[in-house]
């Protein structure tokens, strides 16, 4: 027999288990940053097999990048606050830290450095693509009455 107050409840779990709106655009935000950081390496070869254009295409690429990379962080930082929970927002801010001094060795010439931390962000780009899309990105549930 299911009375009001199981109704609730059953309720209540439902709307636990659905992403919040927040975590739709952090969703979103890290997937376009994937899609975009995991054409690099097709624009860097396309300029080694020797076609120039690939170096531009490269360049553009690292700017869409970088700015995609930035607004991750803003997005996390937005849902960290709000919820009070900053590992996603810690992890962004490495992963952008990373490409930030990836984007500046690039510049410069420095392969040497420009090349690993290229393989790294890309392997911790994906890493977090799979944790936003593994479930439910919504605040953590705090227990009623419980101590805190």
């Amino acid at each position: 027999m299911v009375t009001a107050t199981t109704s609730v409840r059953m309720a209540r779990v439902e709307v636990a288990h659905r992403t919040s709106l927040a975590g739709w655009v952090v969703r979103a935000v890290v997937s376009a940053h994937l899609i975009a950081i995991i054409g690099q390496p097709v624009f860097a070869g396309v300029y080694l097999s020797g076609s120039f254009d690939g170096l531009r295409w490269h360049a553009v690429g690292a700017d869409v990048v970088t700015s995609l990379g930035y607004l991750q962080v803003i997005a996390t930082a937005v849902i960290g606050i709000r919820w009070r929970q900053g590992g996603l927002f810690l992890a962004s801010f490495g992963l952008v830290a990373a490409e930030t001094v990836q984007y500046f060795a690039g510049m410069d010439g420095a392969l040497w450095l420009h090349l690993p931390l290229g393989v790294l962000t890309i392997a911790g780009l994906t890493v977090q693509f799979v944790a936003v899309w593994r479930g439910p990105l919504r605040p953590i549930a705090r227990r009623e009455g419980g101590d805190e």
